[in-house]
């Protein structure tokens, strides 16, 4: 296995741009071995200095998404990670989970990562999603999926706040009388929201 990871550093720290090549690999390794070595096989891959084979690991993490401990793993650790092509992995990764016990059931787990302490695990969430009203359960009830990115329009991280605001802009381009009613609620007063309101009105007439 530690010979499998050294062969990945090599091949994927060749890779400057996109994710496309880790992704395809974790799910042909994920698709093609039993789920005891491919968590295995993704714990000692998320220890590569390589934060190609790291993204690799993520990916396999949303994968193995079902199990509490994978979850949680991704939740406080992964979200540590300080290369921002994990974090945007850590996003994809989260939207792997929702998607695979579905959208609906997993809402107690997005309402918890909404309220982390930790601001990529809150923005694994918003950008994971997008666009939220296309996946199923938020695309019937658009209304859910407002309320909830909402509640991070102030949020500390200027991070956040940007997801926030462009999934809310997603959402504009399809139900924009919901938006604009939620953007009338708005005290634009605050900088922080007022930055968010600019880039969610931008298709609001």
């Amino acid at each position: 296995m530690k010979e499998y990871i050294l062969n990945l550093e090599k091949e994927f720290s060749l890779i400057e741009n996109g994710f496309k090549e880790e992704e395809k690999r974790a799910l042909s390794d994920y698709q093609s071995n039993d789920i005891a070595y491919i968590k295995e096989l993704a714990f000692l891959a998320f220890k590569s200095n390589v934060y190609q084979v790291r993204m690799y690991s993520v990916f396999l993490f949303g994968y193995l998404s079902e199990q509490d401990d994978i979850l949680a793993f991704m939740r406080d650790k992964v979200s540590k990670d300080d290369n921002w092509r994990v974090q945007e992995v850590l996003a994809k990764a989260f939207d792997e989970f929702c998607k695979k016990i579905g959208y609906e059931k997993a809402l107690p787990v997005i309402d918890e990562w909404l309220k982390n302490t930790n601001p990529n695990t809150r923005r694994a969430v918003t950008e994971g999603l997008r666009i939220w009203t296309s996946r199923p359960y938020f695309k019937d009830n658009p209304d859910e999926a407002i309320k909830r990115i909402a509640t991070l329009k102030e949020d500390s991280s200027e991070y956040v706040r940007k997801s926030v605001g462009n999934a809310l802009r997603d959402i504009s381009k399809k139900f924009p009388e919901l938006i604009k009613e939620e953007l009338d609620g708005w005290d634009i007063n605050s900088k922080e929201i007022q930055k968010v309101y600019k880039l969610v009105s931008k298709f609001i007439k």
